[in-house]
């Protein structure tokens, strides 16, 4: 039987509103707190069939920049490392905790699927299967909880962080990455984004309502970036193309090709992420919380 949110997951207001323009996916807007997300809850059968199609297979491409930015974040992250522990949640096939672990990080990991889990094992990564649990762990273990692209995929988050917050040593580290509803790309192409799609994504987040839901569960804001722009995904959003997002040829792929080892061009992707994050209209929010 399909289920439907009668109140706000993250001020517990009932005062919700489809929102205007997106009417065809349920969308709701809060009015108090401003907070969008899908009406339906989705059900374990719901969610099982449209998981079971996800992809971990050895086709994947994953970007020589993709890693250099995995070591680039890694060095932030490295003022942290006290019990030298990292955990990502929802890791996929690991590539974050494979760049972690050639630093020396024990990584462990979490994932849905068994593919994934089996891949990630076969590289020496702790993994556990399914909702992250914290009996699954000591508590207060671990420097750095990492969490990419996740975070819209949660029906409720306050569980979720509520189990962060319990692993992480007193002055660890959560680091989290969403898509961000604010972002230039999602008004330039309104319903048609290509992030919106029940019952993948759930949640949709913008600067204010991601660090409300995360410092109500006991953390404080360290440092938050709202960046990128992505030519790849205003096309598939528009229909223009058909082309794959997260592959060699594509136009995001070709661009950072394009970019990467030219300073004067690099300068330039630093001073448009600087003004995204200025006026919160990247692509991807990026959240850094730290552990009272």
């Amino acid at each position: 039987m399909q289920q439907y949110h009668e109140q706000c997951y993250l001020c517990n207001s009932s005062k919700l509103k489809p929102l205007v323009g997106y009417e065809r996916h349920d969308m709701v807007k809060c009015g108090d707190c401003g907070f969008v997300f899908m009406r339906r809850i989705p059900t374990l059968d719901e969610l099982g069939a449209h998981y079971s199609t996800y992809s971990y297979g050895g086709d994947y491409y994953l970007s020589p920049i993709t890693v250099k930015s995995y070591h680039a974040l890694l060095d932030e992250l490295e003022p942290f490392r006290k019990s030298n522990k990292i955990l990502d949640v929802g890791c996929g096939m690991g590539f974050f905790l494979d760049a972690a672990k050639e630093r020396g990080w024990k990584v462990y990991g979490t994932e849905y699927s068994a593919k994934a889990i089996e891949r990630c094992r076969a590289k020496g990564i702790d993994m556990k299967e399914g909702v992250l649990n914290p009996t699954d762990f000591a508590e207060h273990d671990f420097d750095i909880v990492t969490s990419f692209e996740v975070m819209e995929h949660i029906n409720n988050p306050v569980p979720e962080l509520t189990n962060i917050h319990q692993l992480l040593r007193p002055g660890g580290l959560f680091y989290c990455t969403t898509p961000n509803f604010d972002s230039m790309l999602r008004y330039q192409t309104g319903e048609q984004y290509n992030i919106i799609g029940y019952p993948e994504h759930l949640s949709y987040y913008t600067r204010k309502t991601l660090s409300r839901v995360v410092t109500e569960r006991g953390f404080r804001l360290h440092d938050f970036k709202s960046t990128g722009i992505s030519i790849s995904r205003m096309k598939v959003s528009t229909g223009s193309t058909e082309e794959k997002m997260h592959t060699e040829t594509s136009s995001d792929e070709r661009l950072r090709k394009n970019i990467d080892g030219k300073w004067y061009l690099q300068i330039a992707k630093d001073i448009v992420n600087g003004l995204l994050t200025l006026t919160n209209k990247g692509m991807t929010l990026k959240g850094y919380y730290i552990k009272k």
